[in-house]
């Protein structure tokens, strides 16, 4: 394959042409000898390829044009996009081209734009019917008077034009569909291809009128047929003419098991009178009384164009489905009509009485065979001939004159729920049959076109069809066989000025399409990536050619950047760089001058890298990259001021060692190699130390771009094991922490000075801050009134104290300083970290060991005002909906770090206060959960099976500052950037809101914002921010948060009779354990303050809410998480009585029943009744007692869907289930065991109103107009399809009302 690829090469580097005039040999002309192959390229001498003669005579290009032919050259075919490629060189067999060029039969296919394959089949029909091509163009468009996109006449000519021209395989009828008024959505709706048709011609009339074309439609496709009654005792015939444009032949009549064999038969069976006899006797004028008579149609005319559809399409009255017949059905390729005209009425009209001529030609012909929905009323010339040539002159013409040739056979593939067309066409240039298959176009046989009949060869009997193939003919199209008539494709030579121009326009038109697709196929585009240094990262796409060098596409990307004026350009360069792992793969130097389709490796669809444009300052010099290098970020690390570097970039190799690649990091950080250490982070929060010195980075897990942490001191933290140092904190800490948007209430209650901030205090009082400079005012004024509070706090607890060493450490353990966000804080006032840590562990073993029970809770430590312990022991105590929350014996959750130095991250975050949550460390080789820290200790050891505390600290970090500008669209007034561990629970990320908020954490809530600024209230204090990421958003509001065993509740009001049934009220709370009449007690007072409804408690039910649908009856004694289900938003409804509840019992049942009246119409307010069981008597009893129907009259039945049940009253009378042969309500079909079930009832004997079609249509409207806004569906049938409509102004009306 390679040697291939070279020669290929090869041959394109021949610069010259050969010169046939040379004496030269082939060796000496440059050809490899040795059984070696040569390749030649032929070109005229312009440079351009020889085309082949089209061996088509009047096919696609009618007359010799240059579209049909194919482009070839001798030897291998060049894949457009090769890299020397400059031509467009195309084949039959192979080529990016070919794929796009006409296909061998010189005709174009047609795009299908999702389901348009009906149009696309009529379409190419039309396309080759001579007459009606010859007939658009024709047509001139006037473009002053019309707007060409809306013109469908000046659409459907582009769109012949370019089938006729085109050197494409296939074309887009989109701006066809455009003219048709049609949207995107039209594109996905399959129509019937016959329903097009008719709509089509009628569109087109109605735009061809006042021209020669006015007409055009009537002479083609229009015949005339007489419709006739003829007594049988006088012979008086009545009849009408009625005109047709197409033919519709029963494939199997109705009740019949046996379906028509052939066209022939079906056509007799089309005019076959029947015998009005009986009770269906016709009344004579004649003789003045009621006769038998015969009833039937008879041909008068056939038209030019003979158009026959096949009713395939059936409906099935035992299932109630539209169904197929896939039945056999043969047609011939010449058919003579003369055996279904009628001559002698042709002949004289007029022999006898004809009561319903002209006055009523409506086009009312066989009301369940005929389509006519183009006869006109003003057509008085019935009988005769639309063309020069008269009806008498029509009549003599022997019979021969009669026969038609079949030229169109439109097949539909699938079932009656949908399927596939294409058209099988013969050309009458050539007499060959073609395939229309929307873009493929290929030959076909007559053998193909039999295929088409349907069915087997076998029995045709009533299920013949049902196993039968689902590709059969559909629509037939003949032509009558008169050379006087038929016509020829228009030459080119004959083409009128307006559609020469038209050709010349679209050839413009698709050179330039041409051109633009050349050029895209030899542009690269890739993905740019460039490090601006005053905007950050930037990215967007560079576009190209291949044969644009490095230089020049640096230039390009320099310009794209912006980087004019800020960057010259000689410090700027382009490397491969892979986007994903963030890796510089590779530089290239002194390749500036290679094409970028080298560089990159082709034009491709997608790269598998990216493109970095580097930048660096003029005393820089550029680092060269080389293949097979790995990039590592190496994060310097300061255990003593606790920070981490912004990382400096190493490259390395692979097979290096650590021993190796520490003294790399030495060079580039200027550390100590000895007692440096390397954590590498393989992935998320995955951290690996680095201590085998022998070991390579492959081995180690080093891939393309790595991250690592190093560092270098003298402490005495690397003797600790790795998961216990410092390091590993600070590093577990920094992988951790987020970045959370939060937005305060609106109005805070009260102001600084009254707010009880609930702060703690750490034993040292000396390190408190003396002031906050340069923080904004707001939290100035929080830390200035927390530390005056803390200090005076502390004072009295040195004064007053009279407990234990113990209680004190365990006392002092519990207060937190909180600390102004953006403080400097004296670096002298830093103490020991490491002993921090041993003391503070100390004291919370201390408070484990010591206090106890409840005094662990640490909100028991707080000063509070007129709050006493058991208070805030409860309101600590609150819980989640589904999980209990921390138990009044559970560890602190916010214990504080007694270094107040700042800790500068690498995301310049400074760490002024971090608490720490009780997590327990689980055994070495135990996978740590995520809710450890929150799940309920009760009477279990606080220490594990070797002694270790479970109370081991693990610190959180939580800094807030208030926002900046730039931060979102929140008022930054109002807005807390948030700086926290994810790890950090609700409960404790609350406590540490409350200095910024003003009020305990019990007194608000928090809501989480999603997209479209939704929110939803988190309530599950146990769960950590896990799932919240950088800048998420959270709303605070005021309003008491859910204790332990609160569930929040929405309560909605019952209207059952009104057009909104279900009306919000009031966010309420109930509690576990409490029973629904006192829920009821506390929500009546808040309904009547925030409601104005002053309801009696005696006259108010509560009942389950599933979505709008009314459930089950709470009664007043019935205890929430007991008898009732609850969780969390949960919902109810109130509904209001009008008399006391009489639902006592859960084996009751509540039933809503609402009465319909057929005779009226209409349908009655809703009625609860109660039954005492699920009989079906008693119900019947009950709805007859209420309606006064007798028992035996009475009919009830299920209502469907959600509450109201709502269903067009056109409809309810049929379409449900009336009378269940059922004796109890909780069986199948009605499944009636639970309260609010919807039951309709009537009355058998009452007659439903009887409807004029006028009147059923205005009701038909204002029923789909009411069930609409109720947002019910309108019938519970199959998918309606939507209608066939083309609109003449170029779009659809709106109209409300319409279906």
């Amino acid at each position: 394959m390679e040697l291939a690829e070279n020669e290929f090469r090869r041959t394109l580097t021949l610069p010259a042409p050969l010169d046939h005039s040379s004496e030269m040999s082939l060796s000496e002309s440059g050809f490899e000898p040795g059984g070696k192959r040569n390749f030649l390229q032929l070109t005229d001498k312009d440079g351009e390829q020889p085309q082949i003669a089209s061996d088509e005579s009047g096919t696609a290009d009618s007359s010799g044009l240059d579209d049909s032919s194919q482009e070839r050259f001798i030897g291998p075919l060049l894949r457009d996009g090769t890299p020397g490629c400059s031509g467009d060189y195309s084949s039959p067999s192979y080529s990016y081209s070919s794929i796009l060029s006409k296909s061998e039969t010189g005709y174009v296919g047609l795009v299908n734009q999702a389901m348009t394959c009906y149009l696309n089949s009529l379409l190419q029909t039309l396309f080759m019917t001579p007459e009606f091509r010859n007939a658009l163009y024709n047509w001139e468009f006037e473009e002053q008077e019309e707007d060409p996109v809306t013109s469908i006449p000046y659409q459907l000519q582009r769109l012949f034009v370019l089938l006729q021209t085109s050197k494409k395989r296939a074309i887009e009828t989109t701006d066809v569909t455009r003219s048709f008024g049609w949207d995107s959505s039209e594109a996905w709706q399959q129509h019937d291809v016959q329903e097009l048709c008719r709509v089509m011609f009628d569109a087109l009339e109605q735009k061809w009128k006042q021209t020669e074309q006015a007409d055009l439609i009537n002479q083609l496709y229009q015949g005339k047929l007489k419709d006739y009654v003829r007594c049988l005792e006088c012979g008086y015939e009545s009849w009408r003419i009625d005109t047709y444009l197409d033919i519709p032949l029963v494939i199997r009549p109705f009740g019949a098991s046996q379906a028509y064999g052939s066209v022939e038969e079906a056509l007799q069976a089309f005019i076959q009178p029947e015998t009005l006899d009986g009770p269906n006797q016709y009344f004579c004028e004649r003789c003045k009384k009621k006769c038998d008579a015969r009833k039937g149609l008879r041909f008068l005319h056939f038209p030019y164009l003979l158009t026959l559809q096949l009713k395939r399409f059936d409906f099935d009255y035992t299932t109630m489905h539209r169904i197929k017949l896939n039945d056999r059905m043969t047609f011939p390729e010449e058919l003579d009509m003369s055996p279904f005209i009628d001559v002698e009425d042709e002949k004289s009209p007029q022999t006898e009485s004809c009561t319903d001529s002209g006055a009523e030609n409506e086009g009312s012909c066989h009301s369940d065979q005929m389509s006519n929905d183009f006869s006109t009323d003003d057509c008085v010339d019935e009988g005769i001939c639309l063309d020069s040539t008269s009806s008498t002159e029509r009549v003599l013409k022997p019979k021969s004159l009669l026969t038609f040739e079949l030229f169109s056979v439109m097949v539909h593939s699938g079932s009656a729920a949908g399927g596939h067309y294409y058209a099988c066409i013969k050309s009458f240039s050539d007499g060959q049959w073609y395939s229309f298959n929307d873009q493929h176009v290929s030959k076909i046989t007559q053998d193909d076109i039999r295929k088409t009949y349907g069915g087997s060869s076998g029995s045709r009997g009533y299920y013949s069809g049902a196993f039968a193939s689902s590709t059969n003919a559909y629509m037939l199209i003949y032509r009558l066989k008169d050379p006087s008539r038929n016509a020829k494709f228009l030459a080119v030579e004959d083409f009128p000025d307006h559609i020469k121009r038209l050709v010349q326009k679209e050839k413009e038109s698709e050179e330039q399409e041409k051109r633009q697709r050349e050029i895209e196929r030899n542009t690269c585009k890739i993905k740019l990536f460039c490090m601006h240094p005053v905007k950050m990262m930037m990215e967007s796409k560079l576009e190209v050619h291949k044969d644009k060098t490095l230089r020049e596409a640096t230039e390009m990307a320099y310009k794209m950047m912006e980087l004019e004026g800020v960057v010259p350009l000689d410090c700027c360069r382009l490397v491969k760089y892979d986007e994903f792992h963030e890796y510089l793969e590779r530089s290239y130097e002194g390749e500036e001058d290679t094409p970028m389709g080298l560089l990159l490796g082709g034009v491709k669809s997608s790269y598998m890298f990216d493109l970095l444009l580097e930048t660096r300052r003029p005393d820089q010099v550029f680092q060269p990259y080389k293949p097979g290098e790995v990039m590592v970020k190496v994060h310097v690390v300061n255990l003593k001021s606790e920070t981490i570097a912004s990382p400096v970039s190493v490259r390395a190799y692979l097979n290096q060692t650590i021993t190796e690649f520490k003294q790399l990091i030495a060079q580039a950080t200027g550390l100590s190699a000895e007692t440096m250490r390397v954590v590498l982070e393989r992935c998320y929060n995955d951290l690996r130390l680095l201590y085998v010195p022998n070991k390579t980075l492959k081995a180690e897990g080093f891939f393309r771009s790595n991250k690592v942490f190093v560092e270098s001191s003298e402490l005495t933290d690397h003797q600790v094991p790795f998961t216990d140092s410092l390091l590993w904190k600070l590093l577990d800490r920094h992988g951790n922490t987020i970045r959370l948007l939060v937005l305060l209430p609106e109005q805070s209650p009260g102001t600084l000075a009254n707010r009880t901030l609930f702060q703690k205090v750490g034993s040292d009082s000396d390190v408190l801050s003396e002031g906050a400079k340069g923080n904004r005012k707001s939290v100035e004024a929080i830390l200035e009134e927390s530390t005056e509070k803390l200090k005076n706090l502390s004072l009295q607890q040195q004064q007053g104290s009279s407990t234990s060493d113990s209680q004190k450490s365990s006392d002092a353990s519990d207060f937190e300083h909180i600390e102004s966000p953006t403080q400097e804080a004296d670096s002298n006032s830093s103490l020991c970290v490491a002993a921090d840590n041993r003391e503070l562990e100390n004291r919370i073993r201390a408070t484990s060991a010591g206090s106890g029970g409840a005094s662990s809770d640490p909100e028991n430590h707080f000063a509070c005002e007129e709050r006493s312990d058991s208070e805030v022991n409860n309101d600590r105590s609150t819980s989640s909906v589904d999980s209990d929350i921390l138990s009044s014996s559970h560890s602190s959750d916010t214990l504080c770090n007694a270094d107040s130095g700042p800790i500068q991250l690498a995301n310049g975050l400074d760490s002024h206060s971090i608490t720490s949550s009780r997590r327990s460390k689980a055994h070495e080789g135990k996978k740590e959960t995520w809710d450890t820290a929150e799940e309920d200790s009760g009477t279990d050891s606080e220490y594990d099976d070797n002694g270790k505390s479970k109370a081991e600290a693990q610190y959180l970090y939580f800094r807030a500052e208030p926002c900046s500008q730039d931060d979102a669209s929140w008022n930054s007034q109002k807005c807390l950037v948030v700086h926290v561990d994810k790890r950090i629970t609700l409960a404790a990320f609350k406590l540490n809101l409350e200095p910024y908020v003003g009020v305990t954490s019990t007194q608000f809530k928090v809501f989480r914002v999603y997209a479209n600024n939704q929110e939803f209230e988190s309530v599950r204090l146990n769960e950590t921010l896990s799932s919240f990421s950088d800048d998420n958003k959270i709303t605070i509001r005021l309003g008491r948060a859910l204790k332990k065993g609160e569930y929040r509740v929405k309560v909605y009001q019952l209207l059952v009779n009104e057009p909104e049934p279900c009306k919000f009220l009031v966010d309420t709370v109930f509690a576990k354990g409490m029973t629904v009449r006192q829920s009821k007690e506390e929500l009546l007072p808040q309904l009547k303050e925030q409601c104005k409804l002053d309801l009696s408690i005696d006259r108010v039910r509560l009942r389950k809410k599933t979505w709008k649908n009314p459930g089950t009856v709470f009664l007043d004694y019935h205890v929430y998480e007991e008898d009732i289900s609850i969780s969390s938003n949960w919902e109810v409804f109130l509904e209001v009585l009008d008399e006391p509840e009489k639902m006592k019992s859960m084996s009751q049942l509540a039933v809503l029943t609402r009465r319909w009246s057929p005779s009226t119409m209409k349908l009655g307010p809703f009625q609860e009744v109660i039954l005492e069981s699920s009989s079906v008597e008693e119900l019947k009893e009950k709805l007859s007692e209420i309606s006064g129907i007798p028992l035996e009259n009475l009919e009830f039945a299920k209502g469907r869907g959600t509450f109201p049940c709502d269903i067009s009253v056109l409809e309810i009378h049929q379409d449900l289930d009336w009378n269940p042969k059922v004796s109890t309500l909780n069986v199948w079909p009605l499944y009636i065991c639970d309260d609010g079930a919807v039951v309709f009832y009537r009355d058998s004997t009452e007659e439903p109103l009887e409807l004029s079609e006028d009147e059923r249509n205005e009701l038909m409207k204002k029923e789909s107009s009411r069930l609409l806004k109720t947002g019910h569906r309108v019938s519970y049938s199959p998918r309606k399809e939507k209608a066939l409509k083309i609109y003449l102004d170029g779009g659809p009306a709106k109209d409300p009302g319409q279906d």
